[in-house]
C-alpha cells in the first residue's frame, strides 16, 4: 500500500506534458498560369487532430475537453488576387488533394500535377541528372480552386501525438476518419463551408476519397461538389489474382496489350493504332477470353489454342509460355517477361519504363524502375521547397513513402473479402445526386489497370439518371500520368472542365 501511495505521489509530481499546438507559417507568392498572373498565400504546417474526452465516475459520458490525437501536417494554397478576398475565398472551389500507398505522402499530385511548382522531368518523365529542380507549373489548378494537400498519419510530417500510437491510425477504417476529421476541422477553420468542395485522390487515396464520400456526408453533414478519381481502385477484387479469382487476368490483358504496343513488340495492324488495338482486345477479352478462362478444365483444345493464339498476337509472349502459365498472365512475371530477351524489366507503376535486374532468369523484378525514376526528385525537390519558399522547418524525416506503414495497414472491415468502397460511392452518389466523379486513367499503369476501372464503374449500379454524373479521361502515360508531359497539359484541361461543369450553375 505504502509502494503504491509512493508512485501515486511521485506521478503527480511528474511535470505536465505540453499540449500538443498547432505549426502554420504563411507566405506569399504569384505565378503566371496561361495568361493569368496570379497572386496567392500559402498556408503550410500542422493542426492538432483532438477528439472530446468524457469523465469517468459520476458523470461518466459527460463531454471534458478534447484529446489531442494526432499532429496532421498539410499545405494549403489559396489564390488572393479576387476583390474582397475574404468573402471570395469562402464561395471558391476548394480540392482536398492526397496520394495512397497506402503510406504515401501528397507529395506525388502536389509537385507532379496540382500545385503552383512541379518537379522538372525531361517531356517523357525520364530521371535527370541531380541535382534536381523546381520549375513553375503552367497546367497547375490553382487558376480554377484553391488547394489543400494533406498527409496522413505517419507520412510526410504528419506524426501521432506523445501517447498515441502510430499503428491506430493504420487502418482501412481509422485512415478515413483521421483525414475527414482533417477536413471538418480546415474547413471550419478557415470558413470554407460554402464553398464548392472537392476531393482528389491518386492509387489507394481514390480507395480513401471513395470512403470519404461517405464519411463525410454521414458524420459531419459535408457534401462535396466532385471527386477525382487518379488511377483508382475501389474494388481490390479486380487487381489481385489467386486461384478462383481470375478475374484480374481478363481486366489486365489490354494493359499488357499497350505495354506491347509501347515497346514496338507487336506485329503487322497491332502495332499501328493504340486505340484500335485496345478496342479489340477489350473485345477479346469481355467476349471470349473471361468465358475461356471460366470453362477451366472443360475448355476445348480447340478453344485453348485459339485463346493462346491471341493472347499472343496480343501481348508478344510466346505461345510456349502462355501454355505453360495456364492462360494466365500475372502481373509481375510479364513485367520480367515482356523484354527478357533484351535481359531488360518494365515498370508496374509505368509500364514505359525499363530497368535491368542482376538476374535476368528470374521470375520476379528486384525493383519498379518507373518508381526508381521519381523517388529521388520529388524527395529532394520538397525538401528544397518546404524550407526554402514556405518557410516551414522540421528536422523530422519528410515520409515520401512509409514502407512500415504499408506493411502495418489493416482491413478488419473487410476480413475474408476483397476490399471494395465502389458501393459506398454508390450510396453517396444516390444521397448527393449532384455529386460527380471524374477518373483519370493511364494505359501504361500496370497498378491499377483502366479497365478494371471501367469494370468497376460498369457494375456501380448506378441509377441510368445519374450514370452521366461519372466521367473518365485516358492518358498515354503510367500511374502518375502526370510525369509525361502532354499527358499533364491534357489531365489539367480535363480537371478544369470537370471542376466547372460541377459547379453551382446560378
Amino acid at each position: 500500500m505504502a509502494d503504491q501511495t509512493e508512485a501515486s505521489k511521485e506521478k503527480a509530481a511528474e511535470p505536465a506534458k505540453p499540449e500538443p499546438k498547432d505549426q502554420l507559417v504563411e507566405t506569399q507568392h504569384q505565378i503566371m498560369i496561361g495568361d493569368q498572373t496570379i497572386a496567392y498565400k500559402v498556408i503550410t504546417g500542422t493542426l492538432v487532430l483532438k477528439e472530446e474526452a468524457e469523465k469517468t465516475g459520476d458523470k461518466a459520458g459527460e463531454a471534458e475537453g478534447e484529446k489531442a490525437k494526432a499532429s496532421v501536417f498539410f499545405i494549403a494554397y489559396t489564390r488572393t488576387d479576387v476583390d474582397d478576398a475574404a468573402e471570395a475565398a469562402a464561395k471558391r472551389p476548394i480540392t482536398f488533394s492526397f496520394n495512397g500507398g497506402p503510406g504515401s505522402s501528397s507529395v506525388w499530385l502536389h509537385l507532379g500535377a496540382l500545385g503552383p511548382r512541379r518537379v522538372q522531368l525531361d517531356e517523357m518523365g525520364n530521371l535527370p541528372q541531380p541535382p534536381y529542380q523546381l520549375t513553375d507549373n503552367d497546367a497547375s489548378l490553382l487558376d480554377v480552386t484553391d488547394l489543400v494537400f494533406i498527409d496522413p498519419v505517419s507520412t510526410g510530417y504528419s506524426r501521432p501525438v506523445a501517447g498515441e500510437k502510430a499503428k491506430e491510425f493504420h487502418t482501412f477504417k481509422k485512415d478515413i476518419e483521421s483525414v475527414g476529421d482533417f477536413i471538418r476541422l480546415y474547413t471550419t477553420r478557415y470558413r470554407r463551408w460554402l464553398s464548392p468542395k472537392f476531393l482528389i485522390g491518386e492509387s489507394y487515396g481514390t480507395t480513401r476519397a471513395a470512403g470519404l464520400s461517405g464519411y463525410l456526408q454521414e458524420r459531419h453533414g459535408l457534401y462535396l461538389n466532385g471527386i477525382m478519381l487518379v488511377s483508382s481502385i475501389l474494388d481490390f477484387g479486380t487487381v489481385d489474382a489467386h486461384p478462383g479469382n481470375d478475374l484480374p487476368y481478363v481486366l489486365y490483358l489490354p494493359t499488357y496489350a499497350a505495354t506491347a504496343w509501347y515497346h514496338n513488340r507487336l506485329k503487322g495492324r497491332y502495332q499501328k493504332d493504340l486505340r484500335k488495338l485496345l478496342n479489340e482486345v477489350e473485345e477479346f477479352a469481355a467476349a471470349y477470353y473471361t468465358t475461356a478462362l471460366m470453362r477451366g478444365a472443360t475448355l476445348s483444345a480447340k478453344a485453348r489454342i485459339y485463346t493462346i493464339d491471341q493472347l499472343s498476337k496480343f501481348t508478344s509472349l510466346s505461345e510456349d509460355y502462355l501454355d505453360r502459365v495456364n492462360l494466365r498472365i500475372e502481373i509481375m512475371r510479364f513485367t520480367k517477361e515482356l523484354l527478357r530477351g533484351q535481359r531488360k524489366t518494365i515498370g508496374r507503376l509505368d509500364s514505359r519504363f525499363t530497368g535491368v535486374d542482376r538476374d535476368a532468369g528470374g521470375e520476379m523484378p528486384e525493383n519498379d524502375p518507373s518508381y526508381s525514376n521519381i523517388a529521388g526528385p520529388y524527395t529532394a525537390a520538397f525538401y528544397d521547397y518546404v524550407r526554402g519558399d514556405l518557410k516551414f522547418e522540421s528536422d523530422l524525416p519528410y515520409e515520401i513513402l512509409s514502407f512500415k506503414a504499408n506493411a502495418q495497414w489493416k482491413f478488419e472491415e473487410h476480413e475474408n473479402r476483397y476490399v471494395e468502397v465502389a458501393e459506398t460511392l454508390r450510396k453517396a452518389m444516390t444521397l448527393n445526386p449532384h455529386l460527380k466523379v471524374f477518373v483519370a486513367n493511364g494505359y501504361f499503369d500496370l497498378a491499377t489497370p483502366y479497365f478494371a476501372t471501367a469494370y468497376t464503374f460498369n457494375h456501380l449500379g448506378l441509377p441510368a439518371e445519374l450514370q452521366a454524373n461519372v466521367s473518365m479521361g485516358y492518358y498515354e502515360a503510367g500511374h502518375m500520368m502526370y510525369v509525361h508531359l502532354p499527358s499533364r497539359a491534357k489531365l489539367k484541361a480535363d480537371l478544369a472542365n470537370f471542376i466547372q461543369s460541377a459547379l453551382p450553375t446560378a
